[in-house]
């Protein structure tokens, strides 16, 4: 092709519209910024199910921490019992260390998530009291109106404590 025939199409001299070439920089040009908006719809595709998890495993994690807190603190409270009370007054204070054990962590505790046991008996020389405590942690920013149970995953803790070989026996039956 000649000089010509380029200049007739748009095309190598300055004068006149630089056909095809033009028409990729005026591509560039329509595109300027989108770099930004396709890297801010990335992220947000990205940060939205990460910030999800994280707090899915934060809440977890706490009602972890709570659930071993007042499975201990339990256990401490029933083994501490002041002489001349009963089994049942022992195992009241145990649960209230317990829910506020859980309490400190934003956890509700009932009374049918804690069992203590007590072997071979409680508040004798020589036995051990062992607490468990079975609980679920729902699933964070799920709504009830999805309909079903919403997802939880469950926790547990033990904890055993002994009494102690040389103590005197507490307790009333």
């Amino acid at each position: 092709m000649n000089n010509a025939n380029l200049e007739a199409r748009g095309g190598v001299s300055g004068e006149g519209p630089p056909g095809r070439i033009a028409e990729v920089r005026r591509g560039r040009r329509g595109e300027r910024g989108s770099a930004v908006v396709e890297f801010s719809w990335l992220a947000l595709l990205l940060m939205v199910p990460l910030v999800y998890l994280m707090l899915g495993v934060f809440d977890v994690q706490r009602a972890s921490y709570g659930a071993t807190a007042a499975t201990r603190a339990a256990a401490r409270a029933f083994i501490i019992v002041p002489a001349g009370l009963s089994e049942d007054e022992a195992r009241s204070r145990a649960f209230e260390a317990a829910r506020l054990a859980m309490k400190d962590q934003g956890i509700e505790l009932s009374s049918d998530q804690l069992r203590i046991t007590c072997t071979p008996a409680c508040l004798e020389p020589g036995s051990t009291v062992t607490v468990e405590l079975d609980t679920e942690m729902p699933l964070p920013l799920i709504p009830d109106a999805l309909g079903g149970e919403r997802p939880a995953v469950r926790i547990s803790s033990v904890h055993t404590e002994p009494y102690g070989d040389y103590r005197e026996a507490k307790g009333t039956r």
